[in-house]
């Protein structure tokens, strides 16, 4: 063997070795890239995630900031009114706010009214609402669920001006008989005894109750269908297992875990049926002497009192008035709303 071919041999050799050292360190120098990557991924991933929680805790705290603001105007425009009031505002039923020089208004009235009429709709749509509900998730045939559930969610859309009249020209005078037989055989209950207003012309409570109870139909039905729908299968097989019947498979399991949404439901459906406006204001015909706290009366709730007296908005001390009015229905809807949270809150996380 020559000299020139023992040194290209050597050269074969390491140029062998040096390719193999190089390519065994590929994979230690990947995986420190994929590490380095899967750092700048997390880190990036943290970002995000700091900027999201931010924009979503600045979006919270402006909406307690306007439910606060609303609070402080209301207060501060309502204080002068108030102060100046030459009768008591809370045990008062009369309302003068006409002559700015000598306000008299109280809001007695207009408590018993609007809570009068709430609380009659609230009783009267429960239990259909919870019937519906039950019916859709358990009886009602898959196809059918839906297209009844499509037309009863279709009732929150229709405008409460057309409940408004609905109610006046065709409910209440086709309910007048039942009235006038309520009146006339349970009128020794202070609720179906004899009001101010003529039970034959329609406008009463007791119209604008049934009213209301339709409107606020959808909310309580759609809250306790979603509730029932999500009792856990394993405990309606347990219950038919150990020989319940349907129905008692429903009220041993469904009715009990979906308890906390049906109360939801109806607190607020019960905060939408105490600030009704055009509807109620449409319905109800105003009394001339106090409220008798019977479902054949007359009168305004708090939003129908301030929708009527708009015309008297040109004066701050009048305005002021009605605007105390509303501070009382923001506090009783806003009280409303918050046992329906915490007792929806609480049942769920106990």
């Amino acid at each position: 063997m020559t000299v020139h071919e023992s040194v290209d041999r050597d050269a074969d050799k390491n140029a062998a070795t040096t390719g193999a050292t190089s390519s065994g360190s590929g994979p230690a120098q990947d995986s420190d890239a994929a590490g380095g990557a899967s750092l700048l991924d997390a880190k990036s991933s943290q970002q995000k995630d700091a900027i999201f929680r931010g924009v979503t805790v600045a979006a919270g705290a402006v909406i307690v900031a306007l439910i606060g603001m609303i609070g402080i105007v209301l207060v501060a425009q309502s204080v002068p009114s108030v102060m100046a009031d030459q009768i008591n505002f809370f045990t008062s039923s009369e309302w003068n706010t006409t002559d700015p020089e000598n306000l008299r208004f109280g809001i007695l009235d207009l408590l018993k009214v609007t809570v009068l009429s709430s609380i009659f709709a609230l009783l009267l749509a429960v239990p259909v609402a919870i019937g519906i509900a039950t019916f859709l998730v358990q009886y009602a045939p898959a196809k059918l669920s839906r297209a009844l559930s499509a037309v009863i969610d279709l009732l929150a859309a229709v405008p409460s001006i057309i409940y408004g009249m609905w109610g006046l020209i065709v409910l209440g005078p086709w309910m007048v008989p039942f009235a006038e037989w309520l009146n006339s055989n349970l009128g020794w209950i202070f609720l179906f005894s004899e009001g101010n207003v003529s039970i034959a012309g329609g406008g009463t409570i007791f119209t604008a109750g049934v009213v209301l109870a339709i409107m606020i139909l959808p909310i309580i039905t759609s809250m306790s269908r979603e509730t029932i729908r999500q009792t856990p299968a394993l405990h309606q097989e347990a219950a038919l297992a150990l020989g319940a019947t349907k129905w008692e498979k429903i009220r041993m399991t469904c009715f009990p875990y979906a308890k906390s949404g049906m109360i939801a439901g109806s607190m607020l459906a019960l905060g939408r049926a105490l600030g009704e406006t055009v509807a109620v204001l449409i319905i109800l015909r105003a009394a001339s002497s106090p409220s008798t706290l019977s479902l054949f009366d007359g009168g305004f709730t708090f939003a129908s009192k301030i929708a009527s007296g708009s015309a008297e908005f040109n004066n701050p001390m009048s305005t002021g008035a009605y605007i105390a009015a509303g501070l009382v229905l923001f506090i009783l809807t806003f009280i409303v709303n918050l046992i329906a949270r915490s007792v929806s809150g609480g049942k769920v996380n106990g």
